[in-house]
């Protein structure tokens, strides 16, 4: 059942700040986890891949035409005119500020910043995932945006979620006091918190016990919980088939979840993305709103990793599944909104290894590797305009009309 229009149209009127609610927002994941030689983090071209010659991890190619000379690093790969191709690193503050002066231009509302339950394990990684933290809460108050915490549980061995992810958490409320910053993002009264990676059966070493024992920590505990918790959950999370575990137990743990975001990413391409939509989301959207739970479908680009397959020895089409210019895109975010979506998560900001990220990217690539998605006839900042006007058209400011906005 779609809202009444006039219903979302009056809590934007009566909303406050964008950290207030998530209804009427789009939201996108910030990775935050590219690093180089020289940023003080000590980890090398994390995410980027440039260890062995010739070889490098993204399929897109980020533009650093208007960082300064501290924001930008040599690689080891070169344009066509012989000039070492560069890079950023997600370190430096002054570039997470300047990521979300580029969301504040556009009207991006904020981000679910990943927080990797595997790189909290070694004091390096976990000391650059607290600086990135602290530079996407400044950037966050500065831009007038809003961010909050999301774990990946990706990676995590059985008993992990409670020594490493329950244990962080308790960190980032007593030390860090992550939920004291005005750009926190709310929901129903409370501060979200997201966990991605519940209920998938690609043979993950904790357990769904684990995993509602971490719900109810986040949902319940009188000290560090009483949070809007929000799921990240397979695609086929209702009819347990698929990328889902078939056990009816995942449906019980969701119980203590406040939202549910099944992941959309790779699972449908243009031809399909239209009736695969259709195929899940009024029973999906159902399945939440008689539980009193929030939906929230997420919508991606495209995607690519021909790059980072062949690091792993395997192979993959480049481009594999493309963006046409920003219409798969706004496809997927039209379908929604007609469907009566009131929030939509894009996946993903800065995403370089997945061919996902809508910043700002460049048809300047380099020479070798598998090669690089881009699109020289488009601005660098297409997809930040797009998605700031996905936003505009879930708050029904303009039509979400079959045709890509005219810029």
């Amino acid at each position: 059942m779609k809202p009444p229009a006039f219903l979302l149209a009056l809590f934007l009127v009566l909303r406050c700040t964008a950290a207030d609610s998530l209804v009427g927002t789009v939201m996108c994941g910030y990775q935050g986890w590219f690093n180089t030689p020289g940023d003080g983090a000590g980890l090398g071209w994390r995410h980027y891949g440039f260890e062995k010659p010739g070889q490098c991890h993204i399929d897109l190619w980020p533009d650093v035409s208007e960082l300064d000379a501290d924001e930008r690093h040599d690689t080891p790969l070169k344009l066509a005119d012989g000039g070492a191709a560069q890079v950023f690193s997600s370190a430096n503050a002054k570039t997470t500020r300047r990521h979300f002066e580029w969301m504040r231009e556009h009207g991006i509302d904020g981000v679910f910043l990943q927080r990797f339950g595997s790189s909290l394990r070694d004091p390096c990684t976990r000391a650059h995932c607290d600086r990135v933290l602290e530079n996407v809460q400044k950037a966050a108050e500065a831009a007038g945006r809003s961010f909050c915490v999301m774990y990946d549980l990706s990676g995590l061995q059985a008993g992990e979620i409670d020594s490493i992810v329950m244990q962080d958490w308790k960190r980032l409320r007593t030390e860090k006091r992550v939920l004291d910053s005005p750009a926190y993002q709310r929901h129903s009264g409370k501060p979200v918190v997201a966990v991605w990676g519940i209920g998938f059966n690609d043979n993950r070493a904790y357990t769904i016990d684990e995993c509602h024992a971490l719900l109810c920590f986040l949902h319940d505990n009188p000290e560090f919980g009483r949070l809007t918790v929000m799921a990240g959950v397979p695609w086929s999370w209702r009819t347990l088939d698929r990328d889902a575990v078939a056990d009816p137990k995942l449906h019980e743990v969701l119980h203590k979840a406040d939202i549910l975001s099944p992941w959309a990413v790779g699972r449908y391409d243009a031809r399909l993305a239209e009736r695969m939509i259709t195929s899940v989301h009024e029973a999906d959207a159902a399945w939440c709103r008689e539980r009193g739970k929030d939906y929230l479908p997420v919508i991606f680009p495209g995607f690519s990793w021909a790059n980072l397959m062949k690091m792993r020895g395997k192979t993959a089409k480049l481009d594999q599944i493309p963006r046409d210019g920003g219409r798969f895109l706004w496809k997927q975010a039209r379908q929604r909104i007609q469907l009566g979506s009131t929030m939509l998560y894009v996946a993903m900001f800065d995403e370089l290894d997945e061919g996902t990220a809508i910043f700002k990217t460049t048809s300047r690539v380099p020479q070798g590797t598998e090669g690089f998605v881009s699109e020289p006839n488009l601005p660098s900042d297409h997809y930040l305009w797009l998605t700031g006007q996905i936003g505009r058209a879930l708050r029904r400011a303009i039509p979400a009309d079959a045709e890509l906005p005219v810029r």
